[in-house]
């Protein structure tokens, strides 16, 4: 098993140019997964012990942190991230803050799941950044309030034990912890700034709410849907694809390289479940001179299975969202759509239900890992 990549001490003070000229950073095992915490998805910080410096909510945004030696406030450097005032100890005898001080934040995870790794991004916070870090999760129904999640009665499951982490750096670690989560609490030892949060895992959704919603995307992110592999992510990835909402703009969606051979592109997607496809919706908006000219789709059921034809090719239009009402339900566990010869897609919508052994799968692991 490889070793993750540790990070440890402050980085240089900045000395001018591109700020992340020096940044300490490493490939993590496990940055392909979703990221459970997304705001997309409806994650949030919902509380925090104290935010002097720079506002709990910066941690989820989707954008590396941005850094501006030239900006100050009433209060000091405005950083962008989430940065607590220095912690004192409890007299001049004893200036220093005690052991098990430690400033924390609560995070809303925005579609629970399974946790399989944490980025804690230290960027720009060369020589304020905590001594160290720890994280906790646990699991609540319905919409918790901050009271809700700190009462004592609640029980929290350690992700990541107290250990170092380096300032200008991303601090990745793994999670062995295989149960499903709703809420993090994040902690940094005694104080300091932590510039973003990301939460790598799987999504594992609630099967009542499927259940009562009948008929739903099958592929989508949310609902547990997962991209497993794709041809070509050299301009956007390809889970954008079975993300939250419309795009946006076009790298919002997912667009490969220009080929110059007589190939042609692809995803592969593994549904939330066995499922019934009765629908489905291939968006082009925001890709105007470089959509797909082409789609089509195939469906297999289990790993390995045949496959069997979806949507024959079909002519896509740029900026556009097209609609297809298939004529029979279609079963099955994994899906690909292949586009000619090249471009991209913004997004794809398998719309239907599980079936009874989907539904009976699904709930089997919900209970398993604790939901």
């Amino acid at each position: 098993m490889t070793v993750t990549p540790r990070f440890t001490g402050d980085a240089s003070p900045y000395g001018g140019g591109d700020p992340y000229a020096d940044y300490r950073t490493a490939d993590f095992p496990f940055t392909h997964l979703v990221d459970l915490a997304d705001r997309r998805l409806g994650a949030g910080v919902i509380a925090a012990n104290d935010e002097f410096f720079a506002e709990r909510e910066n941690l989820l945004k989707p954008e590396p942190a941005a850094f501006d030696p030239e900006r100050f406030g009433h209060k000091g450097k405005i950083m962008d991230g989430w940065e607590t005032r220095r912690r004192r100890g409890a007299s001049a005898a004893e200036p220093h803050p005690a052991d098990e001080d430690h400033d924390w934040a609560l995070v809303r995870l925005g579609a629970p799941g399974v946790v399989r790794g944490l980025v804690v991004d230290t960027a720009h916070f060369r020589g304020n950044y905590p001594q160290s870090v720890s994280v906790e999760a646990t699991s609540l129904p319905g919409s918790p309030s901050p009271e809700d999640l700190l009462a004592p009665e609640v029980k929290w499951t350690t992700l990541v034990p107290r250990t170092a982490v380096g300032g200008h750096a991303a601090n990745g670690f793994v999670v062995e912890a295989a149960q499903r989560f709703t809420h993090l609490r994040v902690n940094q030892h005694p104080d300091g700034g932590i510039a973003r949060l990301r939460v790598h895992g799987e999504v594992l959704p609630d099967p009542a709410w499927l259940a009562a919603l009948g008929t739903f995307d099958l592929v989508a992110l949310e609902n547990g849907g997962e991209v497993e592999d794709a041809s070509d992510r050299f301009y956007s990835p390809a889970t954008n694809t079975i993300a939250p909402g419309r795009s946006r703009k076009m790298d919002d969606g997912w667009e490969t390289r220009r080929r110059r051979d007589k190939g042609n592109d692809w995803i592969r997607y593994r549904l939330v479940e066995q499922a019934e496809i009765r629908a489905v919706e291939i968006d082009t908006a925001y890709l105007k001179g470089n959509a797909a000219g082409w789609a089509q789709i195939s469906v297999s059921d289990g790993e390995g299975g045949e496959p069997a034809e979806l949507l024959p090719r079909t002519r896509l239009q740029p900026d556009t969202n097209h609609r297809f009402v298939l004529p029979e339900p279609v079963r099955g566990t994994h899906v690909r759509i292949d586009i000619f010869p090249d471009g991209g897609i913004s997004r794809l919508r398998l719309f239907g239900s599980l079936t009874e052994q989907g539904e009976t799968r699904l709930a089997a692991r919900h209970v398993e890992l604790g939901g």
